[in-house]
């Protein structure tokens, strides 16, 4: 193993691309400290001080994203969840509107063009997203605590300067991006994904350090025995896949013979990945955040609606809260894996090219097995992400710990992910140059 990590950086290539990945890295990180202009920079860590011990209210997720640019409003407050969200809507599209289709499957041009209406989606995010947030900030609804600074995170109210600090944002969302881009075309690849991988990699020792502070270093030291426990479990997971055998005819095209070989179908357990976690995050976020722009004034009576959410849908502890997390993770892992494979495509793919499922005839009878298949194999998916999930919840309940519990939810199905695609791509260029890889 050390050998193999000696290699990569005997080998002038792969120890320039790796030393320009770090450098992106290292940028990146920088500009989460970076406060956005008017920001009272000792009022915001007075906030976060004040917020250590209990979560940060409606914003975790997208904080989590942010590796904690959000909470400090820095200038890359926004972090790539804008990025994120503009990929995943350009994707649902695809199903709305025929346009989108076409481009998808013309190729490396339409690719182009998709990415492009991705990249316009995420600035006008942007543009949304940091004008939402400014306006949090200047309510002082940003932090749950009720600390005066609080209340005070900006300096300046006036137009010109919340129009810089939008500016400066979703300027910071854009530069964001192309860091991602230029980590997938001069680095080791996965660009977004290894930005994303830093910023809840960079979450980890703050939220460790604070199971150890509040709850003891033994419980530190269960968690971290049970946060080891979790991560092989997700690998074994995030590696299983269904293998659906398929034969192709052979074919005489002149003197040659086509086809004749044997391969498969693979059908992983989590088709759908971290996507039905953001999604059921995001859907719980909605009325939470309607309910706090329509708490009412000192001395009047919140409106019975507003209690109740209050009461129910803004703790991650609360049981019903839970639940509702977890059926809504189950549905959208089923809605999306329906929208991501789709059985009929693959039936008349593989028929057009004289391919068949031993057994299974060619066409619709294909299509519904593999609809049956990919059914089946959906529900134990959706279980597993639904409880990979509630460990952050369980975890803040039972020892203390804010809903950035590493060791679960989106955090840990990114990091196991991301990991894994890295260090195949580092050993298949190794594999390149070396007859040994990374890995053997």
């Amino acid at each position: 193993m050390f050998n193999a990590i000696g290699r990569i950086f005997r080998t002038p290539d792969l120890r320039r691309k790796l030393g320009f990945t770090l450098g992106i890295v290292a940028l990146f990180r920088l500009g989460s400290f970076i406060p956005a202009p008017f920001v009272d920079f000792g009022n915001v860590q007075a906030c976060l001080a004040a917020n250590q011990t209990g979560a940060t209210g409606l914003y975790d997720l997208v904080n989590l994203f942010s590796g904690g640019a959000l909470l400090q409003l820095s200038i890359f407050a926004l972090g790539i969840m804008p990025y994120i969200t503009a990929s995943i809507i350009v994707q649902l599209l695809r199903v709305v509107i025929p346009h989108f289709e076409t481009l998808y499957k013309e190729g490396q041009a339409g690719q182009s063009r998709l990415t492009q209406y991705t990249r316009y989606l995420t600035i006008a995010l942007g543009v949304l997203q940091s004008t939402t947030l400014i306006t949090v900030a200047r309510s002082g609804a940003l932090f749950p605590s009720g600390a005066p600074e609080c209340s005070q995170l900006i300096t300046n109210d006036a137009w010109y300067a919340i129009l810089l600090m939008v500016i400066t944002m979703t300027a910071g969302t854009g530069l964001i991006m192309w860091m991602g881009e230029l980590i997938t075309e001069r680095g080791i690849g996965n660009g977004m994904s290894l930005l994303i991988f830093t910023s809840i990699a960079a979450t980890f020792p703050g939220s460790l350090w604070a199971i150890g502070i509040a709850r003891g270093w033994d419980v530190f030291a269960i968690v971290l025995a049970i946060g080891l426990l979790v991560v092989v479990a997700v690998v074994f997971v995030e590696q299983s896949q269904r293998r659906i055998p398929v034969q192709y005819a052979k074919r005489m095209v002149g003197r040659r013979t086509y086809g004749g070989n044997n391969t498969y179908i693979p059908i992983k357990v989590n088709m759908a990945g971290v996507v039905p976690v953001i999604f059921a995050s995001s859907l719980l976020y909605l009325p939470a955040l309607i309910a706090q722009f329509n708490t009412p004034a000192a001395g009047e009576q919140p409106q019975p609606w507003v209690t109740w959410v209050t009461n129910n849908l803004t703790q991650g502890s609360h049981p019903l809260y839970m639940l509702m997390y977890f059926l809504l993770i189950v549905g959208f892992t089923y809605f999306y894996v329906a929208i991501t494979f789709n059985p009929d495509e693959v039936s008349e793919n593989m028929k057009k090219y004289g391919g068949f499922i031993p057994g299974i005839r060619a066409g619709r009878p294909t299509a519904e097995y593999l609809d049956y298949v990919l059914t089946r194999i959906t529900l134990p998916g959706s279980f597993y992400l639904g409880l990979i999930a509630l460990i952050p919840l369980i975890a803040f309940a039972m020892v203390g710990a804010d809903q950035n519990f590493p060791f679960g939810g989106a955090s840990i199905l990114i990091i196991v992910g991301v990991g894994l695609e890295t260090v195949k791509q580092i050993d298949a260029q190794l594999q390149q140059r070396h007859y040994e890889g990374l890995l053997r």
